[in-house]
């Protein structure tokens, strides 16, 4: 499979595409304001406890108290909780990460009110970005991300991803990531390190610890509320754990970050470093590469597959419902139960695309048309659950039910891409309500008079539908004929074939247009 990465920054955000075979599989827009990441570390402040809730709400500086569950406190907070303490009163030359004593693992079913107090100075990771009206979610369970690798401090557990299937390599893996993991530390090992030498396994472990003993040696010197550490930006963190063989090109239209994406891939790839390429096209790079308008066509309530295929997407505050259209998809040569199949694959595969393409998450439930065959039912299902393997994010797929619903959870850790692809009215500005027709006579003659009077141009242009453009310069003696006499100044006025009937439009004397 051909993968390509096509980045677009301006001022304000980046956008990031995903292309498979040219086809946009993930659109990601990254704020360069956006300082509540997934993975950022912050110093927060207990602000209050619910006892009922058996959660904490925490000051992390955002406008609204960040949550903090019981079950996301991890086994080892109080260790965690301990060496914070000793950090800040300055006691770093007393002991050593390695050497540091833990305490018992808090029990699955405590209560919060015996771990945390209100005031109390914590450290904590956003694991869920603010979404809506909600603040973020955290976590005291630190876990650092690499290429190959997870790093937990507080933790000796060493885990293998299950995708790595053969026993002989995960004996293999586990063995060399005792002999070079430091202790009071865990990892797990990503599906991406099977087969990979343990120089690469432990230049990406001594990168991770790095980043454990920069918010060692910050924590002295800071204060709740305050960020401790950034997790990479989406760019980087999407190449981080993207890049592999299959990756072909980067795409990028900065100067400045197509250099700092160089030297990140020399760092975690530099087999890698030549697929990073600079784009100085006239074009902008979203439409050189027709993702302007996959985007177009794959956002809003409509979605039209190439074959007629047709979904409906509505969005609740408690779920997502997809409903599959046939369109004019028959074949004559098939029977209803046969098209009905071919329909609904072609649908699963879109819909695979969608959830990822608009990072959908929680529950997201599907209406299929209807199948009565059960092997068709299971092939459809089947078919789904590979195209959902293609999806990085934790997902689970149901068989249909006795209605023909599938239902899908998808994990939801940020807002959902939402693109705007319907456009105002320019005739009634989106209130749908226009004025009266009679009136755009009356309304054309106010402005002209103010323009040519008032404001004194000399040169002015009208554009206006070809019905109204008839209107106004056909006949013995035509509207823009006694506007001449009326102004003593000749009015030039242009057929807009791309107009709507009410829409007009003026433009001076270097067909720049006058806002009204």
């Amino acid at each position: 499979m051909n993968k390509e990465l096509v980045i677009d920054s301006n001022g304000s955000e980046v956008n990031i595409a995903l292309l498979e075979d040219k086809i946009l599989v993930e659109l990601h827009k990254e704020q360069n304001n956006n300082d509540f990441t997934v993975g950022d570390v912050f110093l927060g402040k207990v602000r209050k406890i619910m006892p009922g809730l058996n959660a904490a709400f925490v000051d992390v500086g955002y406008k609204k108290d960040a949550f903090l569950h019981y079950l996301d406190l991890g086994p080892q907070v109080r260790t965690l909780n301990n060496y914070t303490r000793l950090l800040q009163q300055g006691k770093s030359d007393k002991f050593s990460y390695e050497k540091f004593k833990y305490e018992p693992d808090i029990e699955k079913t405590g209560k919060i009110t015996k771990v945390l107090t209100p005031g109390q100075e914590i450290l904590v990771q956003v694991a869920k970005e603010p979404i809506s009206t909600k603040g973020p979610r955290i976590s005291t369970e630190i876990s650092f991300p690499g290429r190959f690798l997870v790093l937990l401090p507080f933790s000796d557990k060493i885990s293998i991803s299950q995708k790595i299937r053969s026993k002989e390599e995960r004996g293999r893996l586990k063995r060399l990531l005792t002999s070079i993991k430091p202790q009071n530390y865990g990892v797990i090992v990503r599906t991406v390190a099977e087969n990979k030498k343990v120089a690469e396994l432990d230049t990406d472990l001594r990168n991770l610890v790095s980043k454990w003993e920069k918010i060692s040696n910050k924590l002295p010197h800071l204060k709740a509320p305050q960020k401790v550490l950034s997790e990479l930006d989406r760019t980087s963190a999407i190449l981080r754990d993207l890049l592999n063989e299959s990756f072909n090109n980067i795409h990028i239209n900065d100067q400045a970050l197509y250099e700092e994406i160089k030297e990140f891939i020399e760092r975690i790839a530099p087999e890698k470093k030549d697929i990073v390429s600079l784009y100085k096209g006239k074009l902008p790079i979203f439409e050189q590469f027709n993702i302007e308008r996959q985007i177009r066509n794959s956002f809003g309530k409509n979605v039209t597959i190439k074959s007629g295929v047709y979904l409906i997407i509505e969005h609740t505050e408690a779920l997502h419902v997809i409903d599959v259209n046939s369109g004019h998809r028959v074949n004559k040569d098939n029977s209803q139960e046969q098209n009905a199949l071919v329909t609904n694959t072609e649908a699963a595969t879109e819909i695979a695309r969608q959830l990822r393409l608009r990072d959908m998450g929680g529950i997201i439930v599907v209406d299929f048309i209807d199948m009565h065959d059960a092997r068709n039912r299971r092939t459809l299902y089947e078919h789904l659950k590979t195209e959902m393997d293609k999806d990085r994010a934790k997902h689970s797929v149901l068989p249909p039910s006795k209605f023909g619903l599938i239902q899908i959870t998808r994990q939801r850790v940020r807002p959902e891409m939402n693109v705007e692809v319907m456009e105002k009215c320019p005739v009634c500005n989106g209130t749908g309500q226009i004025k009266s027709s009679i009136t755009i006579i009356d309304d054309i003659e106010n402005n002209l008079e103010y323009l040519l009077r008032d404001q004194n141009l000399s040169r002015l242009t009208l554009g206006v539908h070809p019905f109204i453009y008839a209107y106004l310069t056909k006949g013995k003696i035509s509207k823009q004929w006694k506007w001449f006499w009326e102004y003593k100044k000749w009015v030039k006025i242009k057929e807009m074939k791309h107009h709507n009937m009410l829409e007009y439009h003026f433009f001076d004397q270097n067909q720049e247009e006058i806002k009204q």
